[in-house]
């Protein structure tokens, strides 16, 4: 295992998950935007400020890059790109370098299955296919993933680049979250029949799991990785695995989903309609193959 990492994004979703699991084989430091340094903890500052790194990066050996500009459920900035291009590639190419210049040896980048797009039709994403980001949140992944190659052609700098779906654990964030709110208001949901599609997702843990490997993996660099659970879930599943995480009791309605997107449609919430009933399914044979890696099974925590 890696000697020491550093973990952006650590008192994050994912990063609260994430650094416990990797210091049961390694030494790892938090990375954190402000507060107080120990030896356990490192203070970064505004990546966006472009800050020099190289004190808080002496005697990294991985860096996991989870910190990002994700899930802006009320979007209230004019220029919503420019931000999310300052954030998720302006600072991680800033990270990369300085990373690089510290004689880290490998950097580990959170990206997006959004940047292959937001549904699909019958066949599932893979690695290889031609990226078509639907929003801003996903272009700045992509722009982000095509500097980091760069990066790593021009100094040597090892770089990973993992894509996931939406993340599902305690307490999730951005349209898991608004979820996870109306089930614990104990408000009866009409998605009893929203059993039809196929929705790739990743366990916090499955996907920690992933990263854990992939620190030191020699077969981890090069193209992308895609990563999902072992099985697809309906909106259905979706729904009651997330009343299991937060202990709720459930209440469905059996609504049948035609009536439902008619619905949406009607109050020009077609995107909406996609995101709830669509199918986005994610193939991760390409994954597997290169690392030997299976995604734990998380049959025994579904409903």
């Amino acid at each position: 295992m890696t000697d020491m990492l550093l973990v952006t994004g650590a008192s994050g979703f994912l990063g609260r998950i994430l650094v416990p699991i990797l210091r049961r084989d390694a030494q790892v430091i938090a990375g954190l935007r402000s507060g107080t340094a120990d030896e356990n903890t490192r203070i970064l500052g505004d990546l966006g400020a472009f800050p020099d790194l190289q004190t808080v990066l002496s005697g990294v050996d991985c860096v996991v890059h989870c910190a990002a500009r994700a899930h802006v459920l009320h979007e209230n900035s004019d220029d919503p790109l420019s931000v999310f291009m300052r954030v998720n590639c302006d600072a991680t190419l800033h990270l990369a370098k300085q990373a690089a210049q510290a004689d880290v040896r490998r950097f580990i980048f959170l990206s997006s299955v959004g940047v292959h797009g937001n549904q699909t039709f019958g066949t599932p994403f893979r690695a290889d296919d031609t990226p078509a980001p639907h929003a801003a949140y996903a272009v700045s992944k992509l722009a982000a993933e095509e500097g980091l190659t760069k990066i790593a052609h021009d100094t040597g700098l090892e770089v990973v680049i993992i894509r996931p779906p939406l993340i599902i654990g305690p307490q999730p964030v951005g349209n898991l979250r608004s979820l996870s709110n109306l089930i614990e208001k104990g408000l009866p949901l009409p998605f009893g029949l929203a059993t039809g599609n196929r929705r790739s997702l990743v366990t916090a843990e499955v996907l920690a799991d992933l990263i854990r490997i992939c620190t030191d993996h020699p077969g981890a660099p090069g193209q992308p990785l895609l990563v999902a659970d072992d099985a697809p879930y309906s909106t259905r599943q979706i729904i009651e695995r997330l009343a299991a995480l937060s202990g709720q009791r459930l209440r469905l309605v059996p609504v049948p989903v035609s009536v439902l997107r008619g619905a949406l449609r009607a109050l020009g919430r077609s995107d909406m309609a996609g995101q709830l009933f669509g199918d986005l399914e994610i193939d991760i044979s390409a994954t597997t193959a290169r690392l030997g890696w299976v995604p734990p099974s998380t049959h025994s925590s579904r409903v």
